[in-house]
């Protein structure tokens, strides 16, 4: 299908599973989505199984520093389900039924991102692509190429993060601009079909990501179900 995939620190299945799953669909690149952990051994034993793995490059998450205020999870008592854990983090499912899944979160994830720390610290322990998943400004795309990241991810967290966040189509066009050709562009948030796609492309983007599209795709629990909404959407 064509359809690249990106797997985080927090999945509910290893990256080996992940990546093994979609390879034996066809040929497609993986991504690892990395969070900046406050133990660096954790973070690098992360990128050296994404790297074994055969993850192609790594998306800096940069709009967690901290959990927003998302009132939705706090309301409905967000907790993963039974039997999940975090294999990434070698969290089991009895570990994570003992936390709030804030409390879960801010454990591992650093509140002190820098520039010059994280981007300095990744390129020495990977070769791995570096991109930066959570920008939305002009000038971080200006940082970026200032960094010599391999790219950037046009995002606001599925609007998850924080509520008040302009909508990642309206923020793509100044990005564009500013990236001149020095970097490379993508895009998520509000992809719902192919002319979302088209949209974002006119306006500078070179790929597009989608995340809930894929889960309701899940939800309908259909055989191929996933397959069907991106060819029909």
């Amino acid at each position: 299908m064509n359809v690249n995939m990106g797997v985080s620190s927090f999945s509910n299945h290893s990256v080996e599973d992940v990546v093994a799953a979609g390879m034996a669909i066809g040929p497609v690149h993986h991504v690892m989505q990395l969070y900046s952990m406050k133990d660096r051994k954790t973070e690098e034993g992360i990128i050296r199984r994404a790297e074994a793995a055969g993850c192609k490059a790594i998306f800096l998450t940069a709009d967690s520093p901290v959990l927003g205020v998302r009132y939705n999870e706090w309301r409905n008592g967000f907790q993963p389900s039974p039997g999940l854990g975090y294999p990434m983090l070698n969290r089991s499912p009895e570990d994570i039924a003992q936390q709030s899944h804030d409390d879960g979160f801010n454990s591992f994830n650093s509140d002190s991102h820098s520039w010059a720390k994280e981007i300095s610290w990744l390129r020495s322990v990977t070769n791995m692509e570096i991109w930066i998943k959570g920008v939305l400004t002009p000038e971080d795309v200006e940082l970026a190429v200032e960094y010599k990241c391999d790219g950037v991810i046009i995002s606001n967290h599925g609007g998850r993060q924080l509520d008040e966040t302009p909508a990642t189509i309206d923020a793509l066009p100044a990005c564009a601009q500013a990236a001149r050709g020095r970097i490379r562009i993508h895009v998520d948030g509000g992809i719902r079909s192919g002319v979302d796609i088209f949209k974002a492309l006119a306006l500078g983007a070179e790929c597009c990501w989608v995340g809930r599209p894929a889960l309701w795709g899940l939800a309908v629990c259909l055989p191929f179900s996933c397959f069907s909404l991106y060819e029909h959407n």
